[in-house]
């Protein structure tokens, strides 16, 4: 059975204490957060502590925490038993600053604490300093996930970039679209079943291969007449992108 100390509060960390408390091999020995009340993020089984260096002993210690402060909190760990690691997809291994082994374990997917999340279908990234401790994490993640990749930084960097492109872009394309409906007094559950097929569609086909509308087709007429109808950072978005699926389609 792995021990595991979990060192966070965030979503990310919400969604790991509670898988962690729930798989069979993984003995979830504590969670720190800074502000130690209890108000429901927390498994009553599992010991709570605001206290820095009392930390319970562990084989992996998670940290789960905004990627802006784990240099400066891992320093803070007096730890040199166990193996450390950060669950950014943005920062390097060297990001982590204390004097135990480190590692990643990046679980790839978008977290909030109202969505439910199936840890056994998100893909989790690992690295570690040498091959013991990759062993170690490995196992550790597969007791969660079914899918489980070592990358390395430089990787995990691009494959960050990847899913800011897939996710985060793509979220706020629902969003300029939510406004354009709302502004025309149209309800934005219409467009639902085409935003499901499109991501359907994916699963199946290269994306290139999929791709479809009037950027594909070149279709200049349509999109000087959609062009006419919107202003602002909508129009040049959509200049942008319909330049883009033009030009990565012929080159």
């Amino acid at each position: 059975m792995i021990k595991v100390v979990l060192l966070g509060a965030g979503n990310v960390a919400f969604h790991l204490a509670k898988v962690f408390d729930l798989t069979p091999n993984i003995d979830f020995v504590q969670q720190f957060r800074r502000n130690n009340k209890n108000d429901g993020d927390f498994q009553a089984t599992t010991l709570k502590t605001d206290k820095i260096d009392k930390l319970a002993s562990a084989d992996i210690y998670v940290i789960a925490i905004n990627d802006d402060a784990i240099t400066d909190f891992s320093k803070q760990l007096n730890l040199t038993k166990g193996l450390v690691v950060h669950t950014s997809g943005s920062m390097p291994l060297s990001a982590l600053a204390c004097k135990a082994n480190k590692g990643v374990f990046y679980p790839l997917q978008t977290f909030s604490k109202e969505q439910s999340i199936d840890f056994k279908s998100i893909p989790i990234t690992i690295e570690a300093e040498n091959k013991e401790d990759t062993k170690l994490l490995f196992q550790f993640a597969k007791s969660i996930s079914k899918h489980v990749y070592e990358i390395n930084s430089s990787q995990r960097e691009k494959l960050h970039i990847a899913a800011v492109f897939a996710n985060n872009f793509t979220n706020h394309m629902y969003s300029i679209a939510k406004e354009i409906c709302d502004s025309s007094h149209i309800n934005f559950d219409i467009l639902k079943p085409l935003i499901k097929e499109t991501s359907e569609k994916v699963q199946k086909v290269d994306p290139k291969l999929a791709q479809t509308g009037p950027a594909k087709r070149n279709d200049q007429k349509i999109i000087k007449k959609h062009l006419s109808q919107i202003s602002g950072q909508e129009k040049e978005i959509y200049a942008l992108i319909s330049k883009s699926i033009i030009n990565k389609l012929n080159s």
